[in-house]
């Protein structure tokens, strides 16, 4: 499994090599009921402009203030959903998927 920092800011070209855009934000799945709480990646959000929010969107709880989630939806408005299952690779500084990128969610 890949770790977030690995993710954030490669870019994402589909299985016809069109380029997505940017890894901009990573969404996880919380695993409770563990001795420790792990994660999990459930997919990407991408975005044609390079704006990670990283730190921005969550405090270290998990919860998000009204401020950033004010921001975080003018900045990814329009961005990419991509589910982990559609990620082929993510090795070389790029994430290649094997789905088109009209295909794809809006988040």
């Amino acid at each position: 499994m890949a770790r977030v920092t690995e993710l954030i800011g490669q870019s994402v070209w589909d299985c016809n090599g069109v380029w997505v855009g940017h890894v901009v934000d990573v969404r996880m799945v919380k695993h409770k009921g563990e001795i420790q709480q792990s994660h999990t990646i459930c997919g990407l959000v991408v975005s044609t402009r390079r704006a990670p929010l990283l730190g921005l969107t969550r405090d270290r709880h998990g919860r998000v203030p009204w401020l950033s989630r004010a921001l975080a939806r003018m900045v990814y408005a329009g961005c990419t959903f991509v589910p982990w299952s559609s990620v082929a690779d993510y090795t070389g500084g790029e994430v290649h998927i094997d789905v088109l990128r009209k295909e794809l969610s809006r988040t």
